[in-house]
């Protein structure tokens, strides 16, 4: 094997991790620009965030085992071409429908980089150098998500929306220059590769996603809404029928009997909805009720992903004293307290009030990046850490593709429900053109289209009300998830032993202070 450049080896990693989690945060912020400049239906404009997130979350154990045998550095140099190919079709993109198909396209790209230099730094680093590595890795990823909204806000603001999509190309394919100093290993040959499960749960959860962000603007009886709905559910069947009798499956539905495990994959799937889904959520609703611009909205943000930069060093700390399942409850009950509070905040609110609540909420998914990946590893035995950490990242990742459409169809929903019909009537297509631009951030847009006047102002002050009201019930919603689940995990987590002696138990060795969640990224789970 060659060993590489253990230093350009570590930067491009440290470059890479962030460059994946702004692909998400950053075009987040920009999404309102988007719709307006591309005249995008509500649900098109959702397909630019939930369209990557979903092929990068259902490919990822895929392009791990798939990287094991092709070679990792092989594996990676065509994820970053690929994605960079990509993203750069994004900004060049003159329709939505093309750039929400090369943002999808670009999630496999993405998903191939990510589970290779995984495998890659630990290949270049052993002992305790590997854990400063890893965990260097994760304050950049911290890094990448706390400042990410900030980073789209200043490119919209400066350059428009394509520059973001145009810069992470840039970025990535600076990235390929450093590809010849990182280590190369002969590919492995494991056992046959799980193509029927990999296939069917991936277009499962797609069709899931597809019928969430369709729903609303067609109609939950619709036939494709339907017919997605219909099709998930037998190809999630088809998913749990394969992998019991596969001889390798991807994943051991045996692990989710195991307590522990399960209530360590029941976490992120609430604070998916209390912390990921509101990167992309808030964005437009801010611009459409208090019409703040992108840099303004990217301070905003900061409040909920700042936490993330300090929480999990605070988090591993404490976990040397503290049961997880303590940490659990502190972590869903802040969730829980910064989703109630939100609802509190009224539209038009200034940044100072947003504070809390947000910074509750980011406090609560902070905690979780300290305590997360060591918890799902350490529910199994050491031998079973690799299939227990691939599983639990792909419930993370899939939890994140659809707690975005999930949340933007309640919002939706809840929103139309709450509109003044008779007060939309003076806008053109009535209450629901008017909720789809609004729910874009182009509600500004959408009122100018009017005269101005009384009919204009009772219009928009409807809309906002109504837009309010449906983020306010939402957020209760997720609230009630939070305090809900707190009460099964706790149930589930019946020891009181510190979160590090699970670890140690399992593993034969001390838990890292920071937390590393991207080793766990590898589908084949070492």
């Amino acid at each position: 094997m060659s060993t590489g450049n253990p230093r350009a080896t570590l930067a491009a990693a440290c470059v890479v991790g962030p460059l994946m989690t702004l692909v998400v945060t950053g075009p987040s912020v920009a999404v309102p620009d988007i719709g307006a400049d591309l005249h995008s239906s509500l649900a098109a404009a959702q397909w630019v965030v939930d369209g990557y997130m979903l092929t990068a979350s259902s490919s990822l154990a895929a392009m791990g085992s798939l990287a094991d045998r092709v070679g990792h550095r092989r594996m990676f140099t065509w994820g970053m071409a690929f994605f960079a190919f990509w993203m750069a079709v994004s900004g060049l993109s003159n329709s939505i429908l093309l750039l929400d198909v090369s943002r999808a396209i670009s999630g496999f790209g993405s998903g191939a980089a990510l589970a290779s230099i995984t495998a890659i730094v630990a290949q270049a680093f052993d002992g305790p150098a590997r854990a400063k590595a890893f965990g260097l890795f994760g304050t950049f990823l911290g890094a990448g998500l706390a400042f990410g909204p900030m980073f789209g806000g200043v490119l919209v603001n400066l350059w428009g929306w394509r520059s973001v999509f145009l810069v992470l190309a840039g970025v990535a394919a600076l990235v390929l220059l450093s590809t010849p100093l990182l280590p190369r290993a002969e590919p492995a040959r494991g056992p046959r590769f799980d193509w029927a499960g990999t296939f069917a749960f991936g277009f499962g959860i797609a069709l899931f996603v597809l019928a969430l962000v369709e729903g609303p603007g067609r109609g939950w009886t619709a036939p494709i809404v339907l017919a997605s709905a219909v099709g998930c559910l037998i190809l999630l069947l088809v998913f749990v029928a394969v992998e019991r009798r596969a001889a390798h499956p991807m994943f051991d539905l045996g692990l989710f009997a195991r307590p522990q495990f399960l209530a360590v994959c029941l976490v992120p799937l609430v604070l998916a909805f209390s912390f990921v889904a509101l990167v992309i959520v808030l964005p437009p609703y801010l611009t459409s009720t208090s019409g703040l611009s992108a840099v303004r909205i990217g301070l905003a943000l900061l409040l909920l992903t700042g936490p993330s930069l300090v929480m999990p060093a605070i988090t591993g700390v404490v976990a040397q004293k503290v049961s997880q399942r303590a940490l659990f409850v502190v972590l869903l009950a802040f969730s829980a307290v910064g989703a109630a509070w939100l609802t509190m905040v009224e539209p038009g609110a200034s940044i100072g009030a947003l504070a809390g609540p947000l910074l509750f909420l980011g406090i609560g998914y902070g905690i979780s990046l300290g305590i997360l990946d060591g918890a799902a590893v350490s529910a199994v035995e050491p031998e079973r850490m690799g299939m227990a950490a691939g599983m639990f990242n792909t419930v993370r990742l899939t939890s994140d593709a659809v707690s975005m459409a999930g949340l933007g169809a309640l919002v939706t929903a809840f929103t139309k429900s709450a509109l003044d019909s008779d007060a939309a009537s003076a806008f053109r297509g009535g209450a629901d053109a008017l909720t789809s631009r609004a729910l874009q951030g182009g509600l500004a847009e959408a009122a100018e289209t009017l005269p101005a006047g009384e009919v204009r102002d009772r219009s928009v002050a409807a809309m906002v009300d109504a837009y309010a009201a449906g983020l306010h019930t939402t957020m209760w919603i997720v609230a009630a998830g939070c305090v809900i689940t707190a009460v099964v995990v706790a149930s589930l987590l019946k020891d009181g032993k510190p979160s590090a002696d699970g670890a140690v138990e399992a593993a034969g060795e001390p838990a890292a202070a920071s937390p590393e969640p991207v080793p766990a990224l590898r589908g084949d789970g070492s």
